[in-house]
C-alpha cells in the first residue's frame, strides 16, 4: 500500500472545519451543529485523517507537532493559548504520519 498525499483543498475543509468547532464553543445552544460537525468529523476518521486541537496542553520546543509563536515576556512553562490551525494526521500501515502542523500562540505561566 502507497501513502497518499491528501489534497490541499481537503486540509482547507478540515481547518474551517476547525475554526466552526471554535465559534461554536462561544455560542449558546449549539448543540445541534455540533452534531452535524462530530459527523463530519467522523467521516474524515472513515478516511483515515484525523484532527486534533492541542489547546491548553504544554508546550516547549521539542515539540515536533507544532509551529509556535510565544506570546508574552515569560518563556517558563508555555502553555498553548490559541490554535489558529489543528494538528492533521493520516494513518498509513496503522501509524498516524503528521501532514499539517498546529499553528498556535503559547504563552508561559
Amino acid at each position: 500500500m502507497q501513502f497518499e498525499k491528501v489534497p490541499g483543498q481537503l486540509l482547507t475543509i478540515i481547518n474551517q472545519v476547525h475554526d466552526l468547532e471554535k465559534k461554536l464553543l462561544k455560542m449558546e445552544n449549539s448543540r445541534p451543529l455540533a452534531r452535524n460537525l462530530n459527523r463530519i468529523r467522523d467521516q474524515f476518521a472513515e478516511m483515515g485523517i484525523k484532527y486534533h486541537n492541542p489547546l491548553g496542553q504544554p508546550y516547549n520546543e521539542t515539540r515536533t507537532d507544532c509551529e509556535a509563536t510565544i506570546s508574552g515576556t515569560t518563556t517558563q512553562n508555555l502553555v498553548i493559548s490559541e490554535v489558529i490551525k489543528p494538528i492533521i494526521t493520516q494513518e498509513f500501515e496503522g501509524m498516524p504520519h503528521i501532514i499539517q502542523k498546529a499553528v498556535v500562540i503559547v504563552e508561559g505561566n
